[in-house]
């Protein structure tokens, strides 16, 4: 960005070196309240790269939620160049009510670029990508598991895209997932802008873990440090665990679901990872690992039904 030109965002001009708070206009509810998305905005005296953390895109998922809020609790949204953006609510309605979708009952993360006049979803997502996402270089995407799925902290990216890859690996995740991008998602539509977009998956929804939420804020200061928006020295902590195929393990029979392993770990072969049994004692079926492998998520949900996915492993060549 040019140091001479003026940043607008939203229809506002964002001065240099102080703190904006905008609101991002959903909609009206039907008691005729107006719902607004806070955007906070942090511009440094002197430029640099805009860097866009956003959390919440899925209502429940409340540990990206915590993790933007931790960073701008401790300050390290406030640059020293560029200029920082949190948005640590992106679908508000669905934090209100603890529900993953928007009220039209669509996946916000399902709507990108969206329309003009399409649904509230596609609207609120035509309105974001006009007048925020041309104006981030950028972006960290924190999500977590849906539901009872517990994903170890990772970071998601495109193989190929050599510029994201390399920032994934300085935010140094456990884990770096070679993902492709899901059609009409944030990140695919980030991705067409030619902007870099890191995902971040960890946890699970309507949880707020400490163990996740320290990855997502010493990772995104890793971010944040190399891109010079603040001072600090990178903390590696382990060179992360590259996954490039992933299946997963379904039950086999219903009932109630004893875990037997810890998330994250490295298991081989025929190792139990879980017991699938019925709640009058008189049924027990083993879960064992089809090839040595990672376990980077688990479905933590007590009763599970056939068919239901429970282990997410790894693909080792």
């Amino acid at each position: 960005m040019s140091s001479k030109r003026p940043f607008i965002l939203l229809g506002k001009e964002i001065p240099k070196g102080k703190r904006t708070v905008l609101d991002l206009k959903v909609a009206k509810l039907h008691t005729r309240t107006t719902v607004n998305v806070p955007v906070i905005i942090e511009r440094s005296q002197k430029p640099g790269p805009v860097v866009l953390l956003l959390a919440g895109i899925h209502g429940d998922e409340t540990n990206g939620v915590g993790i933007v809020r931790e960073i701008i609790s401790l300050g390290l949204n406030k640059p020293k160049k560029g200029t920082i953006i949190c948005i640590p609510v992106f679908n508000i309605f669905g934090y209100l009510i603890q529900t993953r979708e928007f009220p039209d009952g669509r996946d916000l993360n399902r709507m990108f670029p969206g329309s003009a006049n399409g649904s509230l979803a596609s609207q609120f997502a035509y309105q974001f990508t006009k007048e925020i996402a041309p104006f981030v270089d950028y972006i960290i995407d924190f999500h977590t598991g849906g539901g009872e799925r517990d994903n170890i902290a990772q970071i998601r990216c495109i193989k190929e895209d050599k510029k994201a890859l390399d920032l994934a690996i300085v935010f140094n995740p456990p884990m770096i997932v070679y993902s492709e991008n899901i059609k009409k998602s944030l990140r695919e539509t980030f991705n067409k802008l030619g902007k870099t977009i890191l995902l971040f998956e960890g946890g699970k929804s309507k949880e707020l873990n400490p163990t996740i939420i320290n990855e997502g804020v010493n990772g995104t200061k890793n971010v944040l440090i190399h891109l010079g928006l603040i001072d600090g020295e990178i903390t590696v902590k382990e060179r992360p665990f590259f996954v490039d195929k992933t299946k997963w393990l379904r039950a086999q029979h219903s009932g109630m679901l004893k875990i037997k392993i810890v998330n994250g770990s490295f298991v081989k072969k025929k190792e139990v990872l879980g017991v699938i049994q019925d709640p009058f004692g008189e049924f027990k079926k083993k879960i064992y690992a089809p090839f040595n492998c990672h376990v980077f998520c688990i479905n933590k949900t007590p009763i599970v039904n056939k068919g239901d996915a429970l282990f997410h492993l790894s693909i080792d060549n």
